[in-house]
């Protein structure tokens, strides 16, 4: 394994092929005994992934690595593509957010065949027996929905969720399922957005208006598709009528919780997860034991697993706990809202 020596951060943005990363990455005159971890996005379609990726940069910067970036733009193939470019050029670890896990087992076979460490970050690979896969509590998640919208006296729901070849979506849905079913709510139907795309949210609003009016609630699977579909719930003057919850707490549904359009969303503490994930990449890339406890099974194997604990988000709560941790500044969430903002200072 190379020796760690301090550095220069070299970030290299890749939004095309792998091989145009050869031109922009590393500028490192101590290449050969520098750490450098691939930090492999699936796109940066989420509002969130942008926080992670300069926390992650950041932290592993102040320990002396290099943070190579690949951005897939949500086409499996290309990152396949840039991951192999990534274990030709020999780095120490691998950070991936999969596309589509299942497509990426014989890929990271490679990768872990040339003895390159491999982490899950947010998402995980299943049965690829990867060294860490690090997230937020993702079926904790799913029962944080389900409860906000058991709270409201919903009977009767509609799950407009992400994709399932983001194993995030199942463990989400397991948790509200649970909820669902301690509370007799009944789901009318699911729906699930391909590749996280929002705007198939609102479509399924306009395409489907009779369940939409039979359901009392609408459980969202991020905040993107929150924000599609209470745009579609506004053109049929529901907006505020149906109770909805997402994840992630963007800044649209942040502003959404206060003027009372959406119900609830879940905070995820970003910064935390990316900067103990930098730390732990850089443990395995140089070789280093890592401290973790507990493990999940990938469907094949036990591997290690961090896992964050996220906060829900209502609007008795907001200015605590996005406003005051500055993930989100006061005049931003309340930016259409002046007014009671002043109120309640």
């Amino acid at each position: 394994m190379k020796k760690i020596v301090v550095m220069t951060l070299s970030l290299a943005m890749l939004s095309g092929c792998a091989s145009s990363s050869a031109d922009s990455a590393n500028t490192s005159s101590n290449k050969e005994d520098s750490i450098e971890i691939g930090l492999c996005f699936d796109s940066f379609v989420i509002e969130r992934w942008e926080k992670d990726r300069d926390v992650f940069v950041d932290t592993a910067s102040s320990l002396g690595a290099t943070v190579n970036v690949q951005n897939a733009n949500g086409d499996v193939e290309k990152q396949i593509e840039q991951i192999t470019y990534l274990i030709d050029k020999g780095v120490d670890c691998l950070v991936i957010i999969p596309v589509d896990g299942e497509a990426l087992t014989d890929v990271i076979k490679t990768a872990k065949e040339k003895d390159i460490a491999v982490v899950c970050y947010d998402r995980i690979i299943p049965n690829a027996d990867t060294d860490l896969y690090i997230s937020f509590d993702n079926n904790m998640v799913g029962q944080m929905l389900g409860e906000a919208l058991a709270n409201s006296g919903a009977k009767s729901v509609v799950m407009i969720c992400g994709p399932l070849t983001d194993g995030n979506v199942p463990m989400v849905n397991d948790g509200f399922y649970s909820v669902m079913n301690e509370n007799d709510i009944e789901i009318l139907d699911t729906y699930y957005c391909e590749g996280w795309k929002a705007e198939l949210g609102g479509a399924y609003v306009y395409d489907n208006l009779d369940t939409i009016k039979e359901a009392d609630a609408i459980m969202c699977g991020n905040d993107d598709v929150a924000t599609s579909v209470i745009r579609a719930l506004a053109v049929c003057q529901l907006a505020g009528v149906k109770p909805v919850v997402g994840q992630d707490a963007d800044l649209p549904a942040c502003q959404h919780v206060v003027e009372g359009t959406q119900l609830m969303t879940v905070f995820k503490p970003v910064s935390k997860l990316a900067e103990q994930a930098a730390q732990l990449s850089v443990q395995l890339a140089s070789g280093e034991d890592i401290d973790v406890n507990s493990t999940i099974s990938d469907g094949q194997y036990d591997i290690p697993y961090v896992a964050t604990e996220p906060v829900a988000v209502t609007r008795d709560n907001i200015d605590e706990v996005i406003i005051d941790s500055g993930f989100h500044s006061k005049e931003d969430v309340y930016m259409n809202v002046s007014n009671e903002s002043d109120e309640n200072e």
